[in-house]
Order: C-alpha cells, then structure tokens, then sequence
C-alpha cells in the first residue's frame, strides 16, 4: 500500500506514467450538473449514488475542485459500498478550502492532498499542513490554475495507480481539454433544468473530426437513471503513458 510520507519532486523533467483516470458525474437529461443556483442534490437516484461509492472503492484516489468542496462540503469517502476510502485529492490554486470542510476534519487531512500554486498563502498553507494534510505547490497552467498534468504525475510518484474525478464542471472541462480522462461514467438522470450549470465546457472544438469520442461503450439502468459509460479516444494520441486499470488498489494515509 501506497505511503504519504515519500517527497515529490514535481519539477522532474523525465516523463512519468500517470495514474488511469475515472471521470464520473450526474447530469440531467439536457446535460445540467446543478441548477442556476448551483443546486444539485439531488440529480441521480439512489441507486446511482450507491453506484458512485462502488467506484470510489474501485480507485486509489479520488479528486475534486475546491469549487465543490466550498459548495458540498463532501466526506468524499465510501460508505454505501464496501472497500477502502481512497486518498482524497482537492485542486485548489488559491487554497480556498475551509479549514473546516469535511476533508480536513475528523481525521481526514491525513488522509487528504490539497493541490495549490504559489498564489496560496502560505500561512494557510501551513495551518492547512498542520492538521495532517499533504499540500502540494505545484507550478501553473496558461490559466494560472493548478497543472493537470504535473499534479497526476505526482501522484503517480506517490502511489496512486488510478484516480476518479468527481467533478465540478471547471474540472471535467479541463481534463477533456488536456486529453487527460480514460474512462468516462455519466449518470444521466430522467430531468430537465433548461439553464443551469453544463456539465462540459468549450473545448474549443470546432470541427466534428476533432471531437472527442467515446468507445467500448455500455448503458445500465441504476434505478431511474441511466448510466453511460465507455472509454474515451483523442483525435491527438496524450502525450503520457498511462497505467493499466489492473491492480487497482486501496491507499492508506
């Protein structure tokens, strides 16, 4: 079982094996995360929620932006399943996570990566450490955010084999974009919103023969909802390897 306690070298230049990456969400039948409010508990059925627990279970970390940790305060633990708790990742850039948000207390920071850049305080990020928790700075993207792709190779140095996305909208555009997902499970729930939260962004395509597909594809009925899945092709080839979902295992921290 992976450890937390080995030193990242994230400025390494030689490139490194990912993690194989899960991205899974819940939308209404026109594509809405949330509403225009920003509600969205709950779009999926019970049995689709108990489903997503399965597939924490499944994965040895599980990764969200800080945009749903202010909003759900998720535990972002497996309890309607049987399995371990996979090592919680947050994406924060500018280390806006609560001191009291669900993944740092109880127990959880030690169990807990928080992914930042320079523009986190670096007082907070102390506090933020001294509760147990793992805070990498990481270098930037074009946008000034975390970098996807120094952040999964870090995580690779640290152990985790296979990482699950659970969203915000924000996140799942930008993994799509850096041709980063291998796996795609969407929930598609019998609901319409009209306006409301989309669950993909732009990904500036703008000719079909540049689309994203998705292939090896399945659909199961989960209680009232649908859920899609299949894996993801590029028209681009991703420039890192990826690992095998074989051997996918539980991580302590």
């Amino acid at each position: 079982m992976a450890k937390m306690t080995q030193a990242v070298d994230a400025t390494k230049t030689i490139p490194l094996p990912r993690p194989f990456v899960t991205l899974s969400y819940a939308q209404t039948l026109d594509g809405r995360l949330a509403t225009s409010t920003g509600s969205s508990q709950w779009i999926s059925a019970p049995e689709s929620l108990r489903l997503s627990h399965e597939l924490r279970a499944e994965h040895d970390a599980i990764m969200v932006g800080v945009g749903t940790v202010c909003v759900d305060d998720p535990r972002l633990t497996v309890r309607l399943a049987a399995g371990c708790n996979p090592l919680r990742v947050v994406v924060d850039s500018t280390l806006r996570t609560p001191l009291a948000a669900a993944v740092l207390m109880e127990g959880a920071a030690p169990g807990t990566v928080v992914a930042v850049t320079d523009s986190a305080p670096a007082a907070k990020r102390d506090k933020v450490r001294a509760l147990g928790a793992n805070v990498l700075c990481l270098p930037t993207d074009a946008g000034g955010r975390v970098d996807l792709v120094t952040l999964l190779t870090a995580l690779r140095q640290l152990g985790v084999g296979s990482v699950l996305v659970e969203g915000g909208a924000q996140m799942i555009t930008a993994l799509l974009q850096a041709r980063l997902v291998d796996r795609l499970v969407v929930c598609v729930a019998p609901k319409i919103l009209g306006t409301g939260i989309e669950a993909v962004g732009d990904l500036g395509i703008r000719e079909l023969a540049r689309s994203l597909t998705v292939a090896d594809t399945s659909v199961t009925r989960c209680g009232a909802d649908l859920v899609f899945e299949g894996r993801v092709e590029y028209p681009i080839t991703p420039a890192m390897a990826v690992e095998s979902e074989e051997g996918v295992g539980c991580v302590t921290a």
